[in-house]
């Protein structure tokens, strides 16, 4: 299949327009949830919603800052967000309470689970933040929701303190609290400005991929974080999950396959904004398990084979 780039012509907008289905053109609010401003899902959402305001014109399109997945997918359903970055866990955990209200239009990179440790401090494994203090991630972030289920399958107790990711950098450099769980696409910015400036560790999370797989579903991969990813670090054995792009299945057909067609036509653009957006691959899209893929998408990803 060949391979698809947005002109930056002003022809562009007339042609994405033209062949939105049914000759509709896409129109009306996209409030795109996203997450704090240190990490991916902010960067992404940010570079989707200015490709909108150039390529989409009656969309009307803004950022939410917001604490990430799951309180991402509250937004969605309740009508405060159109579409919302959300981990594969946190959708899963919505289609079973919430069946068919929400739709996906695509599978566009796979988070990596750090837990970040000061490098000079007594912590070496996941066991021995037994009795520390951690930061599991921000009150309505899939992070915590992921950080408690690695905690509870390994039988650690901490003391929990939850914290957004840049408030967890924060503390940590202070020494307020002795390691913190963030979930993000290689490499999280402020990680990496962390790494420079503060020596830090990774631990390795290998042997608890196969409890989380066994005891909530095989949402979750083994996944390596290369040395290269941040000052300092080895190579390091973190837990992958997938992320998803997701809206209400109630959504327009016109504005889902415009929104679609933006990521892959305008992956390049994207890229710019954080490199995750380079790893969106027409073929593993498509899966989206337990969501539905939204007809809008459908359509796109069947033009393509066409």
């Amino acid at each position: 299949m060949r391979r698809r780039t947005l002109l930056l012509a002003a022809a562009s907008t007339a042609l994405l327009g033209a062949c939105e289905p049914g000759g509709d053109e896409a129109s009306g609010p996209l409030r795109i949830a996203t997450g704090s401003p240190g990490a991916v899902y902010y960067r992404y959402g940010s570079a989707i919603a200015e490709l909108t305001r150039r390529y989409l014109p009656k969309v009307h399109a803004t950022v939410l800052t917001t604490n990430a997945s799951k309180e991402n997918v509250a937004f969605v359903l309740d009508g405060r967000a159109d579409v919302a970055f959300t981990q594969a866990d946190i959708a899963a955990d919505s289609e079973s309470d919430h069946p068919r209200e929400l739709a996906a239009l695509a599978r566009i990179y796979d988070d990596h689970i750090h837990v970040v440790v000061a490098a000079s401090g007594p912590i070496a494994a996941l066991a021995d933040l037994s009795g520390h203090r951690v930061s599991i991630g921000a009150e309505g972030s899939g992070t915590a929701v992921t950080a408690n289920r690695v905690l509870g399958v390994n039988g650690i107790a901490v003391q929990r303190i939850m914290l957004g990711l840049d408030e967890s950098v924060t503390a940590l450099q202070e020494g307020r609290i002795d390691a913190f769980f963030f979930s993000g696409g290689l490499p999280v910015t402020a990680i990496d400005d962390l790494a420079k400036r503060f020596p830090i560790h990774l631990l390795n999370l290998a042997d608890s991929v196969q409890p989380l797989r066994r005891r909530y579903g095989d949402y979750y991969a083994e996944r390596v974080v290369p040395a290269s990813t941040y000052a300092g670090i080895t190579a390091t054995v973190a837990i992958g999950i997938a992320n998803y792009l997701v809206v209400r299945a109630s959504m327009a057909e016109a504005l889902a396959y415009g929104v679609t067609r933006l990521l892959f036509e305008g992956r390049d653009e994207l890229a710019k904004a954080h490199q995750a957006a380079a790893r969106l691959n027409i073929r593993s899209a498509i899966s989206t398990p337990p969501l539905p893929l939204h007809p809008g998408a459908i359509r796109y990803y069947r033009a393509q084979k066409a």
